[in-house]
């Protein structure tokens, strides 16, 4: 009978070993629920239509108010949507999310996984980064009221304040914090001027030679002889400026609890389609993003591919992109979405008058692989 006892023990230990395996597998998966992972997830955020309202307020106080305003200026009846696109962060910089929703993320189309640095660098508090976006937004909406009145004809006296001056750059010694540049070399820029304005001519000047910078300082004017210097290929003052415009008449954009300058491009659009005859987008649902100078110029983006699956779920059927955002835009399109590619407020202003027309959109640019 000893001759068959040593089975029962091999599969003892065979259950032994499985139910090991059964038992790690859930110790596993529970840490994998809970544990914190270094990465954060980027998610579709709220859309919100540029030309409509947004409930603001809470309790008895809530109301409905209308996203732009115009007061001093005669304004027109919008139609269909001009949708700007959000994207939503799961996770902050002292709460991350488990390593079960990372894994989850990893396989959604329409959801990103991102280092917690991407969005908050070393030593920044969530606090900290909700304050520069804030900031950013404000901004943006300022170049936003300025491309849009520039675009329409509007000549925009401008201010360029000195905000900043990078220790050690060209500017470091001479160009002082709150000086206020009315010129470089000879070329005003107290009308229509931005950063991007100062930017360009600096670049064109290059660093062979010295430039004549033209600034009001106390009261007075000064000629400050300062020689760019190359950063990464580009010829820099070491200055950074905040535009100030005075603006024919007042434009209010009422956008709560939202950050970033991504939006710029579509409040651009909305003020246009609100100060002008007709409906710029043709009564369609279009949505769009990019950030906006005083130029006109439209730049790229973070989340371009949650924000076209933001725009496809509310339903939009046209989508504005940055061209420099392109690459990530091919192969990622959700169906019944119709992606334009732009660089200039002008270019969105032509793309949507043809669609708008009913014209062909065949020589309209696209993202192409």
């Amino acid at each position: 009978m000893t001759l068959f006892a040593p089975a029962p023990r091999r599969r003892s230990r065979s259950r032994t070993v499985g139910w090991a395996f059964v038992i790690g597998a859930v110790v596993l998966g529970l840490l994998a629920s809970v544990l914190p992972s270094p990465y954060l997830i980027e998610v579709p955020g709220p859309v919100y239509n540029t030309i409509g309202t947004q409930e603001q307020g809470t309790g008895k106080d809530a109301e409905r108010v209308k996203l732009i305003q115009v007061s001093g200026h005669e304004t027109y009846p919008t139609g269909g949507a001009l949708d700007m696109l959000t994207v939503g962060i799961q996770g902050d910089a002292t709460n991350r999310p488990s390593w079960t929703s990372v894994v989850r993320a990893v396989f959604s189309p329409s959801q990103a996984v991102i280092p917690v640095e991407a969005v908050y660098p070393s030593g920044t508090t969530t606090e900290q980064v909700n304050e520069r976006d804030s900031a950013d937004m404000r901004a943006s909406q300022q170049s936003a009221v300025a491309a849009a009145l520039i675009q329409q004809g509007n000549d925009l006296p401008t201010q360029l304040e000195v905000g900043t001056v990078q220790e050690g750059s060209a500017a470091d010694g001479v160009i002082e914090e709150g000086d206020v540049v009315t010129a470089f070399d000879g070329t005003p820029l107290t009308v229509n001027a931005d950063a991007s304005s100062l930017r360009a001519l600096v670049a064109e000047h290059g660093t062979a030679k010295p430039a004549t910078v033209t600034v009001e300082r106390d009261g007075a004017t000064k000629q400050i002889e300062v020689t760019p210097r190359s950063e990464q290929g580009t010829a820099l003052l070491g200055v950074g400026v905040t535009e100030r415009y005075d603006f024919p008449f007042k434009v209010s954009i009422r956008l709560q609890d939202v950050g970033g300058p991504s939006a710029g491009m579509m409040f651009a659009l909305g003020i246009i389609d609100e100060i002008t005859p007709g409906k710029l987008n043709g009564g369609k649902h279009v949505a769009g993003t990019g950030t906006i100078t005083a130029q006109g110029e439209v730049g790229p983006i973070g989340g371009i591919r949650q924000k076209l699956h933001g725009a496809a779920d509310a339903g939009a059927t046209v989508f504005l992109a940055p061209a420099e955002n392109c690459d990530e835009v091919v192969g990622h399109v959700p169906d019944g979405l119709d992606v334009y590619s732009v660089t200039t407020l002008d270019q969105a202003v032509t793309d949507l008058q043809t669609i708008a027309d009913g014209e062909s959109t065949a020589g309209l640019a696209r993202c192409d692989s």
